[in-house]
């Protein structure tokens, strides 16, 4: 058994600003910078707006409004601008993006999408201003320039329930589950056209693309499953159980692993992504007392409903949305738990995780 040290004897009272100057001073130059430069952002659903903190308290930095329902968020590469999809209510469907710029801590516009309405799953092209984002709606996907504040074109998906998108890195590539048609297509976004449609189960909705982007793992709301695919040709590779209701999956950076929230099991699935094996259950506390009588808190019962996964470029560390309990769950990725719980606000969903601002 380890040797105890004597108590020290500490003054009874130490003011708050001597206590934060010491440990700036103790603290490396690059961990002090590191926390100054990351904010989570985090949508709000119920409350329509976007809400931007701090990563490690879940401390408000500044919040905007945005359109009804907020679902997904993405970042411009260079951290300046945050794009949101305005999804809309049952009653009344959303047919604009929220742009935000990040410096200034307002909204510097809303795009009209015109016909294209439920704008949901969205990802920044890659050395473009443009962004990709569904229309579930019009079952389509639309290319936005951001920067001009139009749509530029349209490619229909001939689905229902267009949900989700992934890019390849270099912005040709993009695929997307189709929840209703139980499918996954695949889009040439230069030649502007579907490449390919596979059928894929029932009610696929999570989607991730590997790093090297060999593979997609998609993940079936209604069977309960993981479908691996080919990410070029579609073909079905493997599939793997996980817990009830997927509904988003994230690559770690290094390819190594895949998260898999699952919302009726209140659960997130960590797989070794080379083996091809679940190697954990992640289990998210549920409140009762905190949970809210919501459509999926009322349908999925004792569950915390995890939604939106973030994870740390580092790969040590993620976030996952608790939209009944209006949480956010910080995990730690290296013992496979959950390290803290963070202060939210009304039904979080989508997140994105910024450095530089």
């Amino acid at each position: 058994m380890p040797t105890r040290r004597p108590a020290r004897t500490r003054p009874a009272f130490r003011p708050a600003f001597r206590r934060a100057a010491v440990l700036a001073l103790l603290m490396p130059a690059s961990l002090a910078a590191q926390q100054v430069r990351e904010s989570l952002i985090v949508l709000l659903k119920s409350a329509a707006v976007a809400a931007v903190v701090d990563p490690a308290t879940g401390g408000a930095r500044f919040q905007v409004e945005t359109g009804a329902a907020p679902h997904e968020v993405v970042t411009s590469p260079d951290g300046r601008l945050a794009v949101v999809a305005d999804y809309g209510t049952g009653e009344s469907p959303g047919r604009t993006l929220t742009v935000i710029d990040l410096a200034a801590q307002r909204v510097q516009r809303t795009i009209d999408l015109g016909e294209f309405r439920r704008p949901h799953g969205l990802q920044w092209i890659p050395g473009t201003r443009r962004v990709a984002v569904t229309s579930e709606q019009n079952q389509a996907v639309v290319v936005v320039d951001v920067a001009m504040g139009h749509v530029e074109f349209a490619i229909p998906t001939n689905a229902r329930g267009t949900h989700m998108i992934e890019l390849s890195r270099d912005g040709r590539w993009a695929w997307t589950p189709n929840i209703g048609s139980g499918s996954v297509s695949l889009f040439d976004l230069i030649e502007k056209r579907l490449v390919k449609t596979a059928t894929v189960g029932a009610g696929p909705e999570a989607i991730a693309l590997s790093p090297d982007e060999r593979e997609l793992w998609v993940g079936d709301r209604q069977l309960n499953r993981v479908t691996i695919l080919d990410a070029r040709t579609l073909d079905s590779l493997a599939t793997l159980p996980t817990g009830e209701f997927p509904n988003r999956a994230k690559f770690t950076p290094d390819g190594r692993r895949v998260l898999v929230s699952n919302a009726r099991s209140g659960t997130i699935a960590v797989y070794d992504a080379a083996k091809r094996q679940r190697l954990a259950d992640i289990v998210l506390p549920f409140d009762s007392t905190r949970a809210r009588d919501q459509m999926l808190g009322a349908a999925m019962g004792r569950s915390a409903v995890p939604l939106g996964i973030v994870v740390h470029p580092n790969g040590r560390r993620a976030w996952v949305a608790l939209a009944a309990t209006d949480q956010i769950a910080v995990l730690d990725l290296e013992r496979m738990t959950v390290e803290r719980l963070l202060e939210a606000g009304r039904e979080p969903d989508g997140m994105a995780l910024v450095i530089g601002r």
